[in-house]
């Protein structure tokens, strides 16, 4: 298994390469557009998308420079229904005029989204461009896995000897693609992030009054584990009744009128912000100590490394893999199960033990790891998949 790039590389000339790079996916996250960037540098890069935007995400539609072609598609909405107690609504898209497009841009190199019925078709160009190269990035983890169907295990069993190679964001994914029978030479750990610098600009230094103070920003869903988080929350505050607590929750979502309600501890204050431009985030980061993220399936979760690069040591769900690949316990943050109570509680209880001073240090190895997963690097990471599967090293 390939392990990420430490350094990114420099910034090379616009398509360098001059290889021709289709990217296949449902719609474009603004998370993955300064990497995109960095790609379009070094490739011919065209990025085929399903859908502008899907319904359940609070995301502004802005393509930029890239080059971007909407897809013909026939969309479902589904619900997805986890092992863990909760279900929410997602789309499955099917993009139905995939071989033509790709026939027509004539890519060397696909790169294809998730594994169902885009890649299936992105499968069938392959064979028909023999020339070509297929890798399916699998933004996927072990949490978000649990208890798929027969079907979607049978179309990735279908899939998986059909491609050259598979880019995973971190360790959890690797292991399940592994898992599938994919040999570790064909697997790629890339990384995830986003435009972090802005919350570099955060100053490091909290005084005493807000370093405990706890952030969660996110949607406000069932998912995200919220509600089991507020109560060993509340539990800390009633054993700690000397101790005044803060917990700002900035996002929405159909959760948020029954958390407003939720009776807390006369020494817990909670505050909802709603949904906020990301443009405003870096102050709402900048006036809190430490940040929460107690999510019960995700496959990365990119505010973690937003928190991190702002000096925010993490308090964090093993079920998120930017937890998993970020957070170090007891250096940059605490990691737990947020399905154990109890061992919520125990690192809720480090967490806010933790003298100011001690935070003062981890908040600067907190921004140091995430300066680790920078656009350029994951640029460079997918880079080096593409060029050792395109020259057969």
């Amino acid at each position: 298994m390939s392990s990420p790039v430490a350094e990114p590389e420099t910034s090379p000339p616009l398509q360098q390469s001059g290889i021709r790079v289709a990217y296949l996916t449902n719609i474009l996250a603004p998370y993955w557009k300064p990497t995109f960037a960095w790609l379009e540098r070094r490739y011919r890069l065209r990025i085929f998308l399903s859908a502008p935007m899907e319904s359940n995400r609070p995301w502004r539609v802005d393509w930029g420079s890239l080059d971007v072609v909407l897809q013909k598609t026939i969309t479902l909405r589904r619900r997805w229904k986890h092992p863990s107690g909760f279900a929410e609504p997602v789309f499955v898209h099917l993009p139905l005029d995939t071989i033509s497009q790709l026939r027509s841009f004539r890519p060397q190199i696909v790169l294809s989204n998730e594994m169902g019925f885009r890649t299936l078709l992105a499968c069938i160009y392959r064979k028909l461009a023999r020339r070509s190269r297929l890798l399916v990035v699998a933004e996927i983890a072990e949490s978000t896995e649990r208890g798929r169907g027969r079907t979607r295990a049978f179309v990735r069993q279908l899939i998986r000897s059909r491609v050259d190679g598979f880019l995973v964001l971190g360790q959890s994914g690797a292991r399940y693609i592994n898992s599938l029978g994919v040999p570790k030479t064909k697997i790629f750990e890339i990384g995830y992030t986003t435009d972090i610098q802005r919350f570099c600009g955060v100053p490091l230094h909290r005084p005493a009054a807000i370093a405990h103070r706890l952030l969660y920003v996110g949607q406000l869903i069932e998912r995200k584990g919220l509600q089991r988080f507020l109560t060993a929350l509340s539990r800390w505050a009633l054993q700690h009744p000397q101790r005044q607590l803060e917990f700002v929750i900035v996002g929405d979502g159909p959760l948020r009128a029954g958390l407003e309600k939720t009776a807390v501890p006369k020494n817990l204050r909670t505050v909802f912000h709603g949904n906020m431009a990301f443009s405003d985030l870096s102050a709402i980061y900048a006036d809190c100590g430490i940040f929460a993220f107690p999510t019960l399936a995700d496959t990365w979760g990119v505010v973690v490394n937003e928190a991190m690069a702002a000096g925010l040591p993490v308090l964090g769900s093993i079920y998120s893999q930017a937890v998993e690949e970020l957070v170090e316990d007891g250096q940059n943050g605490w990691s737990f199960r947020p399905d154990d109570a109890d061992a919520a509680y125990a690192a809720m209880d480090h967490a806010l033990s933790t003298p100011v001073e001690t935070l003062s240090v981890m908040r600067q190895y907190a921004r140091n790891k995430a300066m680790q997963f920078t656009p350029d690097t994951i640029g460079a990471n997918i880079a080096k998949a593409i060029d050792r599967v395109w020259s057969g090293t």
